[in-house]
């Protein structure tokens, strides 16, 4: 037998093999192998467009067994996966989806697994994102979320999805910050000012463009009074004035400044990367890795409710 056709003859053993089923004649070329894949995968994508998952599922899971050396197994691998994401069996379906970005890392398909990993990803989220309050919510796949679409977007900034990846980032992140802030709430109940800074700093370091950087601001400005700390409260104050203009938090950033003596005139915000102000040390502080969670640095907990 010629060696180009030893994938087929394999292909012969696995179809003939089920339940004692006759023989099915090997395919005579590579190109008949293909157009017999290409017909089953066809076969399969009927019953996925009718919604029919069990039929699909079967089907999908012939052409990864029986045209194993075709393009079309590969696609039915993805195909397995929407399966999945379609009837809400998030996990496995990212379990696919990486599976197959693991198997195939040069694929062309490995945009789509991708992105399809954001979207079961924001879907696991979405309790996390919407119900309780923050100090219930579950945020490892929120946070999770966040880090898989940054990442993407950092890799395909122009896929053809990218706009509705922004919006799943924004929500992530202003989350994620959100929580930050009110972890800093608690610790300045506590007395923990110190804590409290360091909450909100990472807050505005590590989730940009959240949308929460101005009331970020003004409470970390406040949390420097309450220590004495005038000059840094001044400095990160003016820097929102600056940096943000038209926000609704103008009025108590001013109402404090006033407390100070007034803005420091010598503030000055550059535009950073993607427009983002760059602010000083004052307001984004120095450390690159999360502050503790409450508990680790007081014995209480954060009680229930909004800050």
């Amino acid at each position: 037998m010629r060696a180009g056709l030893a994938p087929f003859a394999l292909a012969l053993v696995t179809l003939a093999a089920p339940l004692g089923c006759a023989p099915v004649r090997a395919p005579a070329s590579p190109l008949e192998y293909t157009e017999n894949a290409r017909r089953a995968y066809d076969q399969a994508l009927e019953a996925f467009f009718d919604h029919d998952w069990e039929t699909a599922t079967l089907l999908f899971e012939g052409v990864r067994r029986d045209f194993g050396y075709s393009r079309y197994s590969r696609l039915a691998a993805l195909r397995l996966a929407d399966i999945d994401y379609r009837q809400s069996k998030f996990p496995e379906a990212i379990g696919t989806y990486r599976a197959f970005i693991q198997d195939f890392p040069n694929d062309p398909e490995v945009p789509y697994a991708r992105y399809k990993i954001v979207k079961a990803l924001y879907e696991q989220a979405q309790p996390g994102l919407l119900v309780g309050p923050l100090e219930e919510r579950d945020l490892a796949v929120v946070t999770d979320t966040y880090v898989t679409t940054t990442a993407f977007l950092g890799e395909y900034p122009h896929y053809q999805h990218a706009a509705e990846l922004k919006h799943v980032l924004e929500v992530v992140t202003g989350t994620l910050a959100r929580h930050e802030l009110y972890v800093a709430h608690f610790y300045r109940r506590e007395g923990n000012f110190k804590a409290a800074v360091a909450r909100i700093q990472y807050s505005l370091r590590e989730y940009p463009r959240s949308g929460l950087e101005p009331e970020g601001l003004v409470l970390l400005g406040e949390t420097y009074m309450m220590m004495q700390e005038r000059a840094k409260a001044r400095q990160v104050l003016s820097e929102m004035l600056v940096a943000y203009p038209e926000s609704a938090f103008i009025r108590p950033a001013k109402g404090l400044l006033a407390l100070l003596g007034g803005p420091d005139p010598r503030v000055r915000v550059a535009p950073g990367a993607d427009r983002a102000p760059t602010l000083s040390d004052a307001a984004l502080g120095h450390a690159k890795r999360a502050p503790a969670e409450p508990g680790l640095e007081t014995d209480e907990a954060p009680p229930a409710g909004d800050p």
